[in-house]
Formats: C-alpha cells, sequence, structure tokens
C-alpha cells in the first residue's frame, strides 16, 4: 500500500492578506442563525433579496436565447449584438473615443483582466480608501503591493488630490476610480474628473473608472432634477480608460454575472494594451453566452424599472441618512448614489467588534469600515440600505439600542 501523504498542503502566501469583509461575516451570522435566531443582512448589496424585480423583457431575452441553442461558447470579446449596444451605451455617456468593448463574467472579471493585463511585478496601481474590496483581493492575488489614497470625508468623500500625488511613484500605472462610490455613495465632481485627469496624463496613467452603479444616482436639484452622473471618459477623451459597466445592479441581475469594459483614449497609446486584454479574453473562453443577448434590450429597450428602483432607494437612503443624524455616536456623509452609506463611529473599540456584537446582540449585520480600508483611528461601517422603510426602521433602532447599552 502506498504510503499516505500527511503533510499539510498550504496556500500560497500571496493570498494571506485577501479578505473580502461582506461576506468574511457570514461565520458570526451562521452562529446567530442555529441558535434560532434571524438575521437581518444589511450587508451584501443584491436587491433581489428585498422588494426589488428584474424587467421581465430582460429575461424574456435570455430565456429565448437559451431556447434558440445559444448554450455553446460565445466569441471572446462577446457577441457582435452585445458590443454594438455597449457601444451606443458609451455614446450616450458621452464617451467619444472608443476604441473597444469586451463582455466579461460581471464587472469583477473585467477588474481581474484590466488589472491582471497591465501591472507587472513591481509595479502599482492606486486604489481609493475606503474601496471595494475586490481591488485589494485581486491585487494580493497577483503578487502587487497594495497603494491606496485617501478619499476625503470632509469634503464628500471626494478624493483626496494631495494624496494621490504623495502616492504616486514611478512604478505606478494606473488609477481606480469607483464613481458613484462603494461603500460611501458618494458622486465624483466634474471639477474633481478634470483633476484627476490631469494627473493621469502627467504621470502617463490609464484610469480604470468603475461606474457600475451609474444609473442609481439619488441627488437631486432644489427642482427635483436628478444630479448627472459624468464619465471620467466624456470628461477626458484623450486619457488612457476602461470605464466598467455592467448589468448587475442598474438592471437587477446580478447572479448572471454579466459586466463589460469600454477602452478609450489616444488609440495609439492604448492599442499595446488592449491587446493584452484580448489575449486573457480567448485564455477563458467567454463570458455567459445567453444571458449576453439580454445586454441590447437591456441597455436599448424600456428603463421604467429605474423609475420605481430610484424612488424606493431615495426614501430608503433619506431614512437612513435621517436616523444616522439623529442617533446617538453616528456621523454621515449623505450618499449620493448606489444604495450603501458608509457611517462613521464614536466609539472605544473597533469598528469590527462591533458589527461582530452587533450581529450577536441584535442580529443585524452590517460590515465594519476597516474591511474596506479608512484612515487610521477612524471608525465606521457599511449599510445597505436596500430594504423597505420599515425594515429599516427596526433595524436602526436596534443598532440605536445597541450602542446606548455598549457605551452609554
Amino acid at each position: 500500500m502506498p504510503t499516505t501523504q500527511s503533510r499539510e498542503i498550504t496556500a500560497a502566501t500571496r493570498l494571506d492578506n485577501v479578505r473580502y469583509a461582506i461576506r468574511d461575516l457570514a461565520c458570526v451570522a451562521d452562529e446567530v442563525i442555529a441558535q434560532g435566531h434571524k438575521v437581518l443582512p444589511l450587508n451584501v448589496g443584491d436587491p433581489l433579496n428585498f422588494d426589488f424585480q428584474t424587467p421581465p423583457h430582460i429575461i424574456e431575452a435570455a430565456y429565448k436565447a437559451m431556447r434558440d441553442g445559444k448554450n455553446g461558447y460565445a466569441p471572446s470579446p462577446g457577441i457582435p449584438e452585445a458590443l454594438e449596444a455597449i457601444r451606443g451605451e458609451a455614446a450616450r455617456k458621452g464617451i467619444t473615443t472608443v476604441r473597444d468593448v469586451f463582455v466579461t463574467s460581471g464587472v469583477s472579471e473585467t477588474v481581474d483582466l484590466c488589472i491582471s493585463a497591465l501591472v507587472n511585478p513591481g509595479e502599482d496601481i492606486l486604489t481609493p480608501k475606503p474601496d471595494y474590496p475586490l481591488y485589494s483581493a485581486v491585487l494580493c492575488k497577483l503578487g502587487i503591493a497594495l497603494n491606496a489614497y485617501d478619499l476625503n470625508e470632509e469634503d464628500a468623500w471626494q478624493p483626496e488630490l494631495a494624496d494621490i500625488e504623495r502616492k504616486l511613484t514611478p512604478r505606478t500605472r494606473a488609477i481606480v476610480l469607483i464613481n458613484p462610490n462603494n461603500p460611501t455613495g458618494s458622486l465624483c465632481s466634474r471639477e474633481m474628473l478634470e483633476k484627476i485627469a490631469d494627473i493621469a496624463r502627467r504621470h502617463n496613467l490609464v484610469v480604470f473608472s468603475d461606474e457600475i452603479y451609474d444609473k442609481l444616482i439619488l441627488d437631486c436639484d432644489s427642482q427635483g432634477n436628478e444630479t448627472p452622473h459624468i464619465a471620467f471618459a466624456a470628461v477626458a477623451p484623450d486619457v488612457p480608460c476602461i470605464t466598467f459597466g455592467g448589468m448587475s445592479k442598474n438592471y437587477l441581475v446580478p447572479g448572471w454575472r454579466i459586466g463589460w469594459g469600454i477602452v478609450s483614449g489616444d488609440a495609439a497609446a492604448i492599442k499595446p494594451y488592449t491587446e493584452g486584454i484580448h489575449r486573457l479574453l480567448r485564455a477563458r473562453l467567454c463570458a455567459n453566452h445567453p444571458e449576453q443577448y439580454a445586454i441590447k434590450p437591456a441597455l436599448e429597450g424600456p428603463q421604467d424599472h429605474l423609475i420605481e428602483v430610484k424612488r424606493k432607494l431615495r426614501s430608503r437612503r433619506n431614512l437612513t441618512q435621517k436616523w444616522c443624524e439623529s442617533a446617538p455616536r453616528i456621523s454621515c456623509v449623505a450618499p449620493r448614489g448606489a444604495f450603501y452609506a458608509f457611517p462613521k463611529l464614536d466609539i472605544p473599540e473597533s469598528d469590527e467588534v462591533f458589527v461582530k456584537e452587533l450581529i450577536r446582540q441584535k442580529h443585524v449585520m452590517v460590515v465594519h469600515g476597516s474591511g474596506f480600508g479608512q484612515k487610521p483611528g477612524t471608525q465606521h461601517f457599511r449599510i445597505v440600505f436596500l430594504p423597505d422603510e420599515k425594515t429599516l426602521a427596526s433595524a436602526y433602532a436596534g443598532i440605536a439600542e445597541f450602542i446606548r447599552e455598549r457605551y452609554s
């Protein structure tokens, strides 16, 4: 009989810092659920967990594609109908120098492909702090050192330009914008985008503009007119840019994993990098095939669902902000887009302890700010305000009670 191998098989050391705080809290929630309690999940941004529904014509398009036999491999960049529709969407966003578009398995794959195709060992990219944890996870996977620039909470979470300049090195290849931002719900102003474009030009940087929430703008002027979303690539048509978009949030199909990248900028400058992206696209074969037939109906068909989605989100954002202004030991910059709030805590312990004890004692699950990165010495937590107002009010009452009991 062969000898049984008993030596432990360890994971790669470059994964030591890979964390995904949004789902890593599940083990604490499982403990509470095992005790017979129901946990309210305000940690995952999935609208379909609540009172939102996928537009029927989008479902029908994917279903028809399956019935029509579109179940084999698709072209690696995406099907022609989808690519044409994404180019049309880029034009509506004001992007005039589109050089290429491609479809991915969610924006998560867009991020992974674009970073992998650009950054060599020893180089880095600038990512915002706080940010969506996927970016740091991909960088850790590739063995790339993190280089995070601060968002300024005192300036409505706008990028802190002085910190960007400080963090730049000769080995920096790109800068990431998340606009609207996850986890803060902030929007970049046109002036800020122009200043970042100037930095990108001076330092020969690619800009990764993550605009997955671009149709979920909650801010309105005094006349009730929605604040327009401004695409980075529309402001800086000459700067090499990949605009990240997808169907998950705007079209309420996060489980379909359909995203895309829009390549723009000076044609000669961006061409070698685009060819590298396509080598990786071919290596992974293709994105989900039948779901790609829903991209054109989604982008070019009825947008009526967005009216109701934004009505609900504005009401729930307003409730959330009002609560933050009245709750003890909490302050919050008002979210302007997406469906997240990122309140600041004034407590004598870590925000990770706060959220874990909140789950155990009040059965409400939010995510600790340190899981997204934050300035040292500050504590925050992220709220997903997707549930209905009654559910949110009950959750907020529980959080306020927990704060009074623990910190009074």
